[in-house]
């Protein structure tokens, strides 16, 4: 069957997908109904309608929680993706002549490997918007855009946690990382490197290893993810870390190497209410850049020696 010949593949609509964001990042369509405005039974028929669309169940609902379908949580990277894309389109030929200041927060992993390349799409754009980075811990950049001292942030969330103002951007997988052929794993007490209080990398790191007895000490303390990554380079300790921050001079250690998975997290964004148009051109380019990363191929990730 030739391209001509064959028939149109449906296209997916915007309203419809921004519905089925709002429900996956709430688990409840009621919720989701106000998001979007709309009513819950117009709600539920849109989904319906995308449904016999894909030919697939997005959703498994019990009575009280609604949860992403392997094909769910497919379509949740396109949709987001999608949805990023129009708005970054849009707003280049509505808003091209925006000016002023927007103070941006984001924590260092994000303002030093993500944001660069964002803010230098966004400055070709928007070159009179003057965007003012501040690094910072996810709990206090939250709260800086509460208090109005940052007009949106970027910030690392629980796996599973729905925040109760923003918006989830992506999920990452955390792994350990150690260096490549290296032996800080197999000492005992093991050696860890990790941040202060609040830092949800650090929770989830020392309650998994409480869980499962293994005995350990801190032995390298640092708030910023490159003080981590020297450590690991060191081989004075191993690391929770992000999958996308593990070089090509670590690997990444789990089970199979004595340690417990550590499983997910998510990376979440927050807007301040009643924010100017140039703060919310800045959070829609944000929206595309982990879109993109989201819908990168996964590869593996380098092994023990």
């Amino acid at each position: 069957m030739s391209l001509l010949t064959r028939p149109a593949l449906p296209l997916l609509e915007l309203d419809v997908l921004k519905t089925f964001v709002a429900i996956a990042e709430t688990g409840n369509f009621t919720t989701a109904a106000g998001a979007v405005h709309r009513t819950p039974s117009a709600v539920s028929m849109q989904i319906k309608k995308l449904e016999d669309q894909l030919g697939c169940v997005l959703f498994r609902r019990d009575a009280r929680s609604v949860t992403l379908t392997h094909h769910g949580e497919m379509l949740l990277s396109y949709a987001r993706r999608l949805l990023a894309l129009s708005n970054e389109a849009v707003s280049r030929f509505m808003m091209p002549e925006m000016s002023g200041i927007v103070r941006l927060g984001a924590p260092d992993d994000v303002g030093e490997l993500i944001l660069p390349d964002v803010l230098k799409r966004f400055a070709e754009t928007y070159p009179s918007i003057a965007v003012n980075v501040s690094i910072g811990s996810s709990s206090d950049l939250r709260r800086g855009v509460a208090e109005r001292r940052l007009d949106l942030a970027v910030f690392n969330a629980a796996d599973g946690a729905v925040p109760a103002a923003g918006e989830i951007l992506m999920r990452e997988q955390l792994v350990w990382a150690g260096r490549r052929c290296g032996t800080a794993h197999l000492k005992r007490p093991l050696p860890i490197s990790i941040w202060e209080e609040g830092c949800i990398w650090r929770a989830r790191a020392l309650e998994e290893l409480s869980r499962s007895s293994r005995e350990f000490r801190i032995a390298y303390f640092c708030a910023h993810h490159m003080g981590q990554r020297a450590a690991i380079r060191a081989d004075l300790a191993v690391a929770p870390l992000a999958r996308f921050l593990v070089g090509e001079d670590m690997v990444a250690l789990g089970e199979k190497d004595g340690l417990p998975d550590l499983g997910h997290y998510q990376i979440g964004q927050v807007v301040a209410e009643r924010a100017d148009a140039p703060a919310l051109a800045v959070a829609d380019y944000i929206r595309a850049a982990f879109a993109r990363i989201e819908q990168r191929p996964m590869e593996a990730l380098p092994v023990a020696c």
